[in-house]
């Protein structure tokens, strides 16, 4: 009886000990490159993003977009860098990688469906994970990454991800103004340790770019150019640690967006590639730009119209044209920018340090600029307003500008180029620039003696403590008219 006893407790322990094996088994299951049955997909080409022939991914059940919750980073700008996506993919991750679905990654071959189907299989799956893996180069052609997508999706580029080699080789049905365009996407990181390569080169040769001709000449004949990475009509987007390269115009730009944080990249192109700015954001509400490095052939980043509440700290910038607010007003447009905070910055080697430019004949305002904490290393015009840009000999001054008021420089020192000025105020005739406050401005020749004194033209402020050099040419008080208020009031 007793041996009888024995075996039974014996076999109750060898099964629970069975079980309990099970059970970790099943517990550590994930999935890696899993391959997802997708139903039959319609495409939903967006008439606006696009100008020519894309190739266009969709999720095989769009639904609309529903407007972020209170707490999402598109009402309050995101100020904490480590918000975002992970570093390190996880074993739990849902990972889809482009290898397992016919990607090569030897640099020509083209990979494009590769890329397509995986992202229609990734959208589809909630905090999905669609990876170009490391020690691959990938070639993909323009596209379109378009949502709606299930939250949380995330693109990781840790190999290299390029874009067919110069205009040559550009197909002649794809789009040349835009290479990968991410439209109607809600919390979605753009990430990875690895490159986005826009081999710009033939791209910035063509004769009609800038001094691009016979002696230094610019011909006149089809120039489009594509941007390299736009994000479209987006919420709640973050894009960390890419280095991104020698895109054939803009880098980057935003477009359309609430709710968007940039931290830790590196962009870079050479110093006279022409129009290929950093960050360019335009249409765009709630923006951080944290702890990056930019050095390009135009502007570190831009802000166009209808932009407000953006935050930039940590930010290094040169060789490039420098932090600008603009250009703003074309054709007698309307902009509305505000409330645009640019701080513990270092500008160096550049054209420009911090530059609001607006066209004759435009109007809205330019109101709520904070310019905090710049250290600035041999840059000419660092500290400048032009309410007469003007890319040719041609224009003239018109009656309406845009208002630019409300703009604060402190705590800006450092060297500058003496072939400008440092500092340069020209606001239009008609209507002023107002409430300019300097404090803690200070500007010293890199090389060579001060040429030319601080300019100012219809500029009104006040001087919190002695500007260097001095700029006595800031003048006290308001002016006595502004013109008709309605025409540089923006809504909110």
């Amino acid at each position: 009886m007793e041996k009888k006893l024995n075996l039974l407790c014996l076999t109750i322990i060898t099964n629970i000990l069975l079980l309990y094996s099970y059970s970790l088994n099943v517990e550590g299951r994930h999935h890696i490159s899993k391959k997802t049955k997708t139903k039959s997909i319609t495409s939903h080409a967006p008439s606006s993003p696009v100008e020519g022939s894309v190739k266009e991914p969709s999720p095989s059940q769009p639904s609309p977009l529903s407007p972020p919750p209170a707490s999402s980073p598109s009402n309050v700008v995101p100020s904490d860098p480590s918000y975002g996506g992970s570093p390190d993919l996880s074993p739990d991750d849902c990972v889809f990688d482009v290898t397992e679905y016919g990607a090569v990654g030897d640099g020509s071959t083209d990979d494009t469906d590769a890329f397509i189907a995986a992202w229609k299989a990734a959208c589809q799956v909630e905090s999905a994970v669609l990876l170009a893996p490391a020690d691959r180069t990938f070639m993909i052609t323009s596209t379109i990454f378009s949502g709606p997508c299930k939250p949380g999706l995330e693109f990781r580029v840790n190999g290299v991800l390029m874009t067919p080699e110069g205009p040559d080789c550009w197909p002649k049905e794809d789009s040349n103004k835009q290479w990968l365009v991410f439209y109607r996407l809600d919390n979605m990181t753009f990430t990875g340790t690895g490159t986005i390569e826009g081999n710009g080169e033939q791209w910035w040769e063509l004769p009609c770019k800038p001094h691009r001709g016979p002696n230094g000449s610019t011909l006149p004949g089809p120039c489009d150019s594509p941007t390299m990475i736009r994000f479209f009509m987006s919420s709640n987007l973050v894009v960390r640690g890419l280095r991104i390269q020698n895109s054939p115009m803009f880098h980057m730009k935003f477009d359309g967006c609430e709710g968007v944080l940039i931290d830790e990249l590196s962009i870079s192109s050479p110093k006279l590639s022409p129009n290929t700015d950093g960050i360019h954001i335009e249409n765009t509400k709630s923006v951080g730009i944290y702890n990056s490095v930019i050095a390009n052939g135009d502007d570190c980043i831009s802000i166009g119209p209808s932009s407000s509440n953006i935050h930039i700290e940590g930010v290094t910038c040169g060789p490039s044209h420098g932090i600008s607010i603009g250009s703003l007003g074309v054709h007698h447009s309307q902009a509305c920018v505000s409330n645009i905070t640019v701080r513990n910055a270092m500008i160096r080697d550049s054209d420009n340090g911090v530059r609001i430019k607006t066209w004759q004949g435009g109007s809205g305002s330019v109101t709520g600029l904070s310019f905090d904490t710049i250290q600035m290393e041999n840059v000419r015009n660092c500290i400048i307003i032009d309410q007469y840009y003007c890319l040719t000999k041609g224009c003239r001054n018109e009656t309406s500008a845009v208002y630019v008021r409300d703009i604060s420089y402190r705590n800006i020192k450092g060297t500058y180029d003496v072939r400008s000025a440092p500092i340069h105020f020209a606001c239009s005739d008609t209507i002023a620039c107002t409430n300019i406050t300097m404090s803690e401005v200070e500007l010293l020749p890199h090389e060579g003696e001060l040429v030319d004194d601080p300019f100012c033209w219809n500029a009104y402020g006040i001087q919190q403590t002695l500007t260097i050099p001095p700029i006595d040419c800031l003048q006290d008080g308001m002016p006595q008219e502004i013109g008709e208020a309605v025409e540089y009031t923006c809504s909110t």
